[in-house]
């Protein structure tokens, strides 16, 4: 599935928060920025958070 900027922003973030309150890495650490630690599992597709689309009706 292909993201917009705003859905991976949005997933990114979500995940930085989990990270920062201190849920599992999904990765090695190597920095302690929750930012970078979410667009690493993000990169590697580890991340599980989904997105649900919703289809515009036709008229």
């Amino acid at each position: 599935m292909k993201y917009t900027r705003y859905e991976k922003a949005r997933i990114i973030g979500a995940r930085a928060l989990q990270i920062s309150m201190g849920a599992p890495l999904l990765v090695e650490p190597d920095t302690m920025n929750p930012i970078e630690l979410a667009k690493k599992e993000f990169e590697r597709d580890l991340i599980p958070i989904t997105i649900k689309r919703n289809k515009p009706e036709k008229r």
